[in-house]
């Protein structure tokens, strides 16, 4: 298995937490890093693997974020280790834009065999999911002699200036970095919990109402991608309504759209799928990976159609660390790690352990007005009441709070900060898991 065999697989609390070791390097934080650079949780990792995160004070703590969804084969995973372990020893860098490396090659291969649709495709690597955004946007509007970009509401794609364009969110991505890049163009998603007339009707109507403003406000032929998320990430792991994300794929292939999928935080079997976009047969013309791709090193991708990929002048893509041969060892010993363990099916298992647990939670305690997503990648969103739906902040800070005093890390996210979102490490044990939800219950209670 991919759990390091030093590291027992058990919670323990040597110290209240965060412990007097990570206390005392926050303040040296304070001291030399930008406030900006914000922490979720103020415990300084000294190892990691499996499911757990040991503290520089010696407490395990139960990991349930995955460091917001990377590593799904869990920190220090054999293969990885032993792949990039072998790359550095040879040699750390040499630009593939100067000298290629087999490496390189490799992933792209890997991408081209695991990514939708039997067309022939084409990669380029990068450092991250921003940019590997940013870089299907070039593309696109490469390809199509087109400028706008059509993307939706809860969308979250980076914070470079154009991805803070695509993002919705305000506060903290966007608050005082404008003016923001141009030709951007935001439309409903269908969000089953808050479409105003329930969510029978939410894939119909979220479809007709986004090919309406798009027809309407910017016009067909002036729109070179449609990008959207399969599964909303910081947006609050929203489930588009079954139907809308084809309904949207056929109108993008009817007017020569590129239908851009952002599988930055759903990719690499997190859904119980290769990729969250297979759930409904959908095939992009671009997909987006990074997060998952490479256990924990830097790497990102933008994997398509070849004739698209190709359609950039010679020197159009890259940067100097874009593909580092160390991140696209990591990315292959990921890859067989996935393979070899099965981790689309532990996602499946992970999805019924978790959506089990928080529906039961769900009828005991009135604040929880949803539990969805896919794989392992679910969340609960807090609520005031279930009758008005009025978001509820308060009560989604205390629980985490509750849990990371309790040695069970979790994570916030949503555009009204009140989804707590579970994306624990595929190689997870479920007695771990089932832990981490005793002591999820237990804030819950405590919180009521």
């Amino acid at each position: 298995m991919t759990v390091p065999p030093s590291l027992p697989q058990e919670r323990r609390l040597l110290t209240p937490v965060p412990g007097p070791r990570s206390r005392e390097l926050m303040e040296r934080k304070r001291g030399v890093v930008a406030d900006a650079v914000a922490s979720a949780w103020p415990v300084f990792a000294e190892r990691a693997g499996g499911g757990i995160i040991e503290d520089v004070d010696g407490n395990r703590l139960i990991d349930l974020g995955s460091g917001l969804g990377v590593t799904v084969v869990g920190n220090a995973a054999e293969a990885v280790v032993r792949r990039l372990t072998a790359q550095a020893a040879r040699f750390t860098h040499t630009a593939f834009s100067v000298t290629p490396y087999e490496g390189y090659v490799a992933v792209a291969e890997a991408l081209a065999e695991l990514t939708p649709g039997e067309h022939a495709k084409k990669s380029v690597l990068l450092n991250s999911g921003a940019e590997a955004v940013e870089n299907a946007v070039k593309i696109a509007r490469a390809y199509t002699k087109r400028q706008a970009v059509v993307v939706f509401d809860h969308a979250y794609h980076g914070r470079t200036n154009l991805t803070m364009a695509l993002t919705a969110k305000n506060m903290p991505f966007k608050q005082g970095f404008g003016p923001f890049a141009p030709e951007v163009y935001r439309v409903p998603v269908a969000y089953p919990y808050r479409w105003p007339t329930g969510p029978e009707s939410c894939a119909a109507e979220a479809a007709e109402q986004a090919i309406d403003q798009i027809s309407k406000q910017i016009g067909p032929d002036n729109v070179a991608a449609i990008v959207i998320e399969p599964l909303l990430g910081e947006g609050g792991f929203i489930e588009p309504a079954l139907g809308f994300l084809p309904a949207i794929r056929r109108f993008a292939a009817d007017h020569g759209i590129l239908f851009v999928a952002d599988e930055i935080q759903s990719g690499f079997c997190r859904t119980g799928q290769w990729f969250a976009c297979e759930h409904e047969g959908i095939v992009p013309d671009l997909i987006v990976t990074a997060k998952g791709i490479a256990g924990g090193l830097p790497l990102a991708a933008v994997t398509g159609r070849a004739e698209i990929m190709d359609s950039v002048q010679p020197g159009g893509l890259g940067g100097t660390y874009c593909g580092n041969p160390v991140a696209c060892a990591a990315a292959l010993g990921a890859i067989e790690a996935m393979k070899e363990f099965d981790l689309r099916g532990k996602a499946k298992n992970i999805e019924a352990v978790l959506k089990s647990r928080l529906s039961a939670l769900s009828e005991k305690h009135e604040i929880i007005g949803d539990v969805r997503g896919r794989g392992a990648m679910v969340a609960v969103e807090l609520v005031t009441d279930r009758a008005s739906k009025a978001p509820n902040a308060e009560a989604t800070a205390a629980v985490a709070k509750a849990c990371h005093e309790a040695g069970v890390l979790v994570l916030t996210t949503g555009t009204y900060a009140n989804v707590i979102r579970f994306l624990p490490p595929l190689v997870i044990g479920e007695d771990l898991l089932s832990e981490g939800l005793d002591v999820l219950a237990e804030a819950f209670a405590a919180v009521g």
